[in-house]
């Protein structure tokens, strides 16, 4: 069930990644974050967070008052304790004040930077809540960043896009997006519509007066190009997709044509084990990597064709659904040896899947004949996985995908 919206809450959470660093931080959003910034900071100079100018940081401690003991004399105590309080001190920390409307969310904010272990800030922050704050729900100061107008829809979803940005080309574009170009583009074609219809409704308004032939045309011109707009933009929405979730792609072969190989040379380190045994690998192996700027989670599947034991049936049995789901397959072939059976069936397999196919081991002696696989698929690279040749024409392939 949706839970009721209330931006009269002042909401509270911790904004870095769980586990040690050197600083994390306690974000405070709302109508009371000075007050209660008041509650739980004791700043150097005695001053309160609600008289402190807006971007302006101040040094001092996160203090529980409940377990105070004052201390009237400031003798014997070290100076990295707070000089007021001698119990109740929770840690030293640097506190930053944002107020409305010039903040993230638009609302009074305090960011609280602590000591970045998982005590001090789990600490901080129930103190933090026994003030007066909520419990911020995931995504929540984003979400009131869009709902008091700070930034739009697209430039909220551009938020996640930053955060989970797997390459720099990715992370550029969610910048872009951020920065308004999306919202940019959809708001001038808007205008562009709105000016085309201004001049329909005159029309309905006023049936006496016939439009004259230029103006239909120039209707007739601007929805054409309007919708060619649209659809680049809808284009480029699935080019972002694949910045944001990757390409899926599945390595796949006959035992032993190097897939394994093939992996580690993508990876540009020894992930899979490789010997001359044919069904060394009986698992799926997945890694992600960065090819050309895009994210590319590629699979590893074992090369069994006839299962001989239950680990080999359900090692086939991934391996088919991986394929499935695959945004792209890389199938390899032995380039020292014929094109066999087991070939052939894989190359059924595969499908109408968008396939590069890879003609491995051109460092030994060249057997297979090349053209049937040519006939069949668009896409043929010549590679050495063992000896690192062509790698970078085959991550050209990938990244032209």
């Amino acid at each position: 069930m949706q839970k009721e919206i209330n931006l009269n809450d002042t909401i509270a959470a911790v904004a870095t990644p769980c586990g040690e660093s050197g600083i994390g931080i306690v974000r405070i959003s709302g109508r009371r974050a000075l007050s209660i910034a008041d509650k739980v900071f004791v700043s150097q100079d005695g001053r309160k967070p609600s008289s402190f100018k807006t971007y302006t940081t101040h040094y001092g401690w996160i203090v529980n008052r409940s377990q105070k003991s004052e201390v009237r004399s400031q003798k014997n105590l070290s100076s990295v304790f707070c000089p007021l309080y001698s119990d109740g001190v929770i840690d030293e920390v640097i506190l930053t004040v944002m107020r409305s409307p010039k903040s993230y969310t638009r609302e009074d904010t305090v960011e609280i930077n602590c000591h970045g272990g998982i005590i001090p800030l789990r600490k901080t922050l129930e103190l933090v809540l026994d003030s007066g704050a909520r419990l911020s729900r995931p995504g929540e100061f984003t979400q009131r960043a869009f709902l008091n107008g700070r930034i739009d829809l697209t430039q909220a979803e551009a938020v996640l896009d930053i955060i989970r940005a797997k390459s720099d080309y990715a992370l550029s574009v969610s910048m872009g997006q951020l920065k308004g170009l999306l919202s940019n583009k959809l708001s001038q074609l808007r205008k562009k519509v709105l000016s085309l219809l201004s001049i329909l409704e005159v029309n309905i308004e006023f049936p006496d007066q016939d439009l004259p032939a230029a103006e239909i045309n120039k209707i007739s011109c601007g929805l054409k190009q309007a919708a060619r707009d649209l659809e680049l933009i809808l284009e480029n929405a699935s080019q972002g997709r694949v910045l944001r979730e990757g390409i899926k792609a599945v390595i796949c072969g006959k035992p032993n044509v190097g897939k394994s190989s093939l992996l580690n040379a993508l990876l540009k380190c020894e992930r899979s084990i490789v010997t001359p045994l044919a069904g060394t690998t009986r698992d799926t192996i997945e890694e992600v990597l960065d090819i050309k700027g895009i994210p590319v989670r590629v699979v590893d599947t074992a090369g069994i064709i006839q299962p001989r034991d239950l680990i080999e049936r359900k090692a086939v049995s991934r391996s088919r659904r991986y394929i499935k789901e695959a945004d792209l397959v890389l199938l390899v072939f032995d380039g020292s040896k014929n094109l066999s059976q087991e070939d052939r069936i894989l190359m059924r397999k595969v499908g109408t899947k968008p396939t590069i196919a890879l003609v491995n081991k051109i460092d030994l002696r060249q057997k297979l004949e090349d053209a049937r696989i040519r006939k069949r698929f668009k896409g043929v690279v010549r590679i050495s996985a063992k000896k690192l040749k062509n790698i970078d024409l085959l991550e050209e392939a990938v990244a032209r995908f």
